[in-house]
């Protein structure tokens, strides 16, 4: 009597339909990835937006007028940076921001 167990391997269709498992869970992942670096995206522009406008604010609360320039606003500490994803502009006796980036909302005031 032979007492040894033959080890079988998977068959073909159990390896595909993991294969099938594995692709669709992928691709639900990918998708619901997408979407969260898109809300991202949309809120790091609100915010940019924000901190254009309050720095813009601070200025003129401190110098009677707003800058002509966000590197104005740079030079005197009150951003970091210039922004690459909102344009300033002076529009007396206000200014005006332009998104300048795909991933903001079209012009504000």
């Amino acid at each position: 009597m032979n007492t040894q167990k033959k080890d079988r391997g998977f068959t073909l269709v159990e390896l595909l339909i993991v294969i099938v498992i594995l692709g669709i869970l992928a691709t639900v992942t990918v998708f619901a990835v997408r979407g969260i670096t898109n809300k991202g995206k949309t809120s790091a522009c609100a915010a940019d937006k924000k901190t254009l406008e309050v720095a813009a604010e601070a200025y003129m609360a401190q110098n009677g007028s707003y800058p002509a320039s966000a590197q104005q606003m740079v030079d005197t500490g009150l951003l970091r940076s210039v922004s690459t994803n909102w344009a300033y502009a002076l529009a007396a006796p206000s200014y005006t921001l332009t998104a300048s980036s795909s991933d903001c909302t079209p012009a504000a005031t």
